[in-house]
């Protein structure tokens, strides 16, 4: 007898699951199907499971693939359920190509082609629909985005626009969806349009989505002027749809547990923020040739800004800018400074001049710290004027973090409003204010 098995968390189980089974069951005479826990799915970094364990078990019997149904709880129960079930085949989705190949010792691995355009017609009798994101734009953060959203429950990335359409061909041919070259024929075809495309191309696109009824997830800087953020969160409202920047910090868990312990008075009255991050990027990448839209603040400005916004807020008496610039006038470390009636700030942001990266929040009592990578904030301490009394706060950032930012989006857009605090519309807002006013300093110096 030859005996295959399989894994998966089955949620919102829909004809992908169905049609993966039922290859896998053809792959042998006797088929086992892992269904994995919310904890284990939890540790592993997966988001937002709807459906319980003992639906999910349900839903794969009903099948009638499944020879026998196992639960998986633990890491490592691969290899041990391999030898415990003397199993001959392993089997699991192409997008997870190369990552179960260390299995290859142990019995065959096969990966098993995925399936295309997922729809909600298996869960239309539970009320419940997956959405299907579809992405503008084929650059490094797109490249980063669905691994991420593969990992929250209840999307499914479905296709790629590129105006240059061998770009979105080569990049569907990778990830295994669609490629566009028109946007009527892709509005068609998702629900969600997430926004990687080039910094001033945002604000049309965006627009162009909304008016197509479309939940937007943009990248940061969402767009560059004030005036256009008012616009399309009005846009947004008008359509009846949610409309959220990208800045994956903000989603952050351990940003959040930072916010919520610099603003419950642990460290007084907040009077000072500083936030840096640099990094060093390459000479010929977008971000330090483009000279009309490249360049750090445009880039990294944002991030810096963010928890300055969230515990000064946006009632900004006086702000400067101080840059150091290459050669073809692009700023290659920008330095802000802001003053409020109750505080000063400092936002300083490099990708050609490496500095210390870190995020410092001063308050009468006390103050937090947090080291780099502040933006992926996973450990801070409070510190007061005893230099021996010191709290220290962990916290877990799984991968590239964008999937915290797509479980609340979608969360937002199944009518949860619990996250919205986490990047306001006001926020937001405030943000596009200061990269206007960057991109007028700018302006003056050409």
């Amino acid at each position: 007898m030859r005996k295959v098995i399989t894994y998966g968390t089955f949620d919102l189980f829909h004809e992908g699951h169905y049609r993966l089974l039922e290859r896998a069951r053809n792959l042998g005479d006797y088929l086992i199907v892992g269904v994995t826990t919310e904890a284990y799915d939890r540790a592993r970094g997966k988001l937002n499971v709807m459906d319980s364990l003992v639906t999910r078990i349900e839903n794969v019997r009903k099948t009638g693939f499944a020879d026998e149904i196992i639960i998986e709880e633990a890491l490592g129960q691969k290899f041990s359920d391999i030898k415990k079930y003397q199993i001959d085949v392993f089997t699991v989705g192409s997008d997870w190509t190369g990552e179960f190949d260390y299995l290859g010792d142990y019995c065959k691995v096969v990966y098993l082609e995925r399936t295309k355009n997922i729809s909600s017609t298996m869960l239309r009798e539970q009320k419940k629909r997956i959405q299907r994101i579809g992405i503008i734009g084929t650059g490094r953060i797109a490249e980063r985005f669905i691994p991420e959203a593969k990992l929250v429950s209840g999307v499914s990335t479905q296709g790629v626009y590129n105006p240059h359409i061998e770009s979105a061909e080569k990049f569907a041919d990778r990830w295994q969806i669609d490629a566009y070259g028109e946007l009527e024929e892709f509005y068609q075809a998702v629900d969600i349009v997430y926004i990687a495309s080039p910094h001033e191309t945002h604000y049309g696109y965006i627009k162009s989505a909304l008016e197509h009824g479309k939940h937007v997830l943009c990248e940061k800087p969402m767009v560059l002027q004030k005036r256009q953020a008012e616009e399309l969160f009005c846009c947004a409202k008008e359509n009846h749809c949610i409309l959220l920047e990208g800045i994956k910090t903000a989603y952050c868990p351990g940003f959040s547990k930072l916010l919520g312990i610099a603003c419950s008075g642990t460290i007084g009255s907040i009077r000072n923020v500083e936030a840096c991050f640099t990094k060093l990027e390459q000479e010929d990448n977008r971000e330090l040739t483009d000279t009309h839209y490249g360049g750090s603040f445009t880039e990294l400005g944002s991030y810096v800004m963010l928890p300055i916004l969230k515990l000064m807020g946006s009632e900004i008496e006086e702000i400067r800018f101080d840059c150091i610039r290459e050669k073809n006038g692009l700023d290659i470390f920008t330095r802000a400074a802001l003053r409020y009636s109750t505080g000063i700030a400092t936002a300083t942001c490099g990708l050609g001049v490496k500095s210390e990266g870190r995020l410092l929040v001063s308050g009468t009592k006390g103050y937090i710290v947090a080291e780099a990578p502040w933006w992926k904030t996973t450990y801070f301490e409070v510190h007061y004027e005893n230099a021996k009394e010191v709290e220290k706060y962990t916290e877990r950032f799984l991968g590239d973090g964008l999937r915290y930012e797509i479980s609340d989006f979608l969360s937002m857009i199944n009518g949860s409003n619990s996250n919205e605090f986490k990047l306001t519309r006001g926020d937001s807002v405030a943000m596009a204010e200061m990269m206007e006013r960057f991109m007028k300093m700018e302006k003056r110096n050409e």
